[in-house]
Formats: C-alpha cells, structure tokens, sequence
C-alpha cells in the first residue's frame, strides 16, 4: 500500500524497491495507491491489517506528522512495526518559470513587498511537502496560503501553469523539470547542497533559522507481525538495497541511504513525531 498519488516521490521511490524485493523474496509484490487525508487513508488500511506479513506499507516522514495534526487519528502510529528504511531525500522549493524570481532573497523580498499574493501548494495538509512549506514561512516571516492537493502531480500541474507561486517538490519529481527549464529552484531543503543542483542554497545558507527538512521513505507493517516475518522481509530488503543497479536508481532519483535496523527506525520515528508535533504547533496546523 502506498498512501500517495502515482508519479509521487513517495511512489516512485517504493515501487524501485519493490520491484527488486520481489525477486528477493521470490513472490511478486502487488502495489495499490491509496491517496487522500495527507496518507492517512492508506496507512490505516494497513494498521488495520492482519499481521500476517502480506499487508505491507510504504509511506514517508508524513506518518511522523499525522500523531499531531488529526485530533481524532484513526490509529496509533505505534500500530505499525518499522521493517526497512529506503533512504532519504532534500525537497526543493520550486517557482513556474514564468515568474521573475531567480533567487531566493528575490523570492523574499517580492512576497513580503505584496502581502497576500503568494500561494504555495502540497499534496495534502500534514504532508512533508506541507510542513517544508510551513518551516519557509515561520523563518522568512512571509505569508502564503497553503493549497493542498490529492497527489504531487496535481500540486506540479498547478505549478507549471503559474496558478501556484511556489512548492517544496521531493528532489527526485523536481530534478527533470528544472534540468528542462519547465521551473526554477530557489531552494533545497536540506542543511547539505544537494549535489544534482550545487547552485541551488540551503536554508542555513539563505539566512532562515530552523528551516531546514526533507523527506524519507520507509517500509512498515501491522504491529503484532511475527519476528521472523519483519526480519525475512527487512534482510531481504537490505539485499535489495546493495544491489549495485538499485544504488544507481536510487541515486538518480536524488535518494541517499540511511541504513537502519528495524529498532533503530522505531526510535527514529518518535523523534522525528516529536520534532513536527513542535513545528505544527508553532505553525498552528489544524485538520
């Protein structure tokens, strides 16, 4: 279950790996997106699941966020055991290309010069695309209405039309499109220039303090599914991995490993819970 829109970055990146899992494990994997309420929808389909180990989710840093946004979540995210961690990736800020702005202190200057003008869209409220957006805001002291979308090809088509001013895209959506010219990056979202766009700044870089974020993607499935299963799967997984092919692919679609076992993802996930439950606050986020 993958709780995005097709063409997504949290698609494309599982779909990768889940194609050489299949082989590993010697059985396909039939993938379905599930897309709406931020990947809530999903996601609690399969918290809800049997724990049998063929009810399986791909999600990304948007579970660490839905425990403090939805007053009334249908799960707890302890409902979910970690199996394997993809890896990670920068969102980029992107603008359409038909607006004047080329740097992100022109960005600034012009939203802050026309209050009430600017706009920014993601592919849902809670979304990681969502808080990268939020963090901008607080730290560049600029107002923008936020309009979230079903899926990131919506938020892009919006984007690309000029209906939208900016958008904080997973790297891997965003790398054609302003290698083709088709949008312009102002910004990464991460602490390290990305290596794809080495012009592009971080936020530490362009002057805004604690406004740096990305995306993640992983792997979970119910709680209570035997030991043995989560482990077969996360081996598996690991294979697949350092698979040199699945290493190039991954790189091309700008994701960087972030190796982990499955306890030290569980501890992982509460931390970054506990670091966005912060920033929604500061941000006053409601659903």
């Amino acid at each position: 279950m993958i709780p995005f829109g097709a063409g997504s970055a949290a698609d494309v990146v599982p779909r990768l790996v889940f194609d050489r899992l299949a082989a590993e494990l010697g059985q396909p994997i039939v993938v379905e997106n599930r897309a709406g309420a931020g990947g809530m929808l999903g996601t609690i389909q399969v918290a809800k699941a049997d724990p049998d180990g063929y009810s399986i989710l791909a999600n990304s840093s948007a579970l660490t966020i839905a425990p403090a946004l939805f007053t009334n979540l249908a799960f707890d995210p302890k409902d979910l055991a970690s199996v394997l961690m993809i890896g990670s990736s920068a969102n980029v800020m992107i603008v359409p290309a038909s607006r004047p702005w080329k740097t992100i202190q022109g960005f600034i200057a012009d939203a802050k010069a026309k209050p009430g003008t600017i706009s920014f869209g993601s592919v849902g409220v809670g979304s990681a695309t969502h808080i990268s957006g939020e963090k901008f805001k607080l730290a560049a002291g600029v107002g923008a209405a936020h309009i979230p979308y079903r899926s990131g090809s919506e938020a892009l088509a919006d984007i690309l039309g000029g209906r939208i001013d900016f958008y904080f895209c997973p790297l891997a959506t965003a790398l054609p499109l302003i290698r083709d010219g088709r949008v312009h990056a102002l910004l990464v979202s991460t602490a390290e220039r990305v290596p794809d766009l080495p012009d592009v700044p971080t936020p530490g870089e362009a002057g805004l303090k604690d406004a740096e974020s990305g995306i993640w993607f992983g792997v979970f499935m119910p709680i209570g599914t035997p030991a043995e299963i989560v482990e077969k799967f996360h081996e598996a997984g690991i294979r697949a991995l350092n698979d040199p092919a699945m290493q190039d692919g991954l790189k091309k679609l700008g994701v960087d490993p972030m190796p982990m076992t499955p306890r030290q993802m569980d501890a992982f996930v509460a931390r970054e819970t506990e670091a966005n439950s912060k920033v929604i606050a500061a941000a006053g986020i409601h659903q």
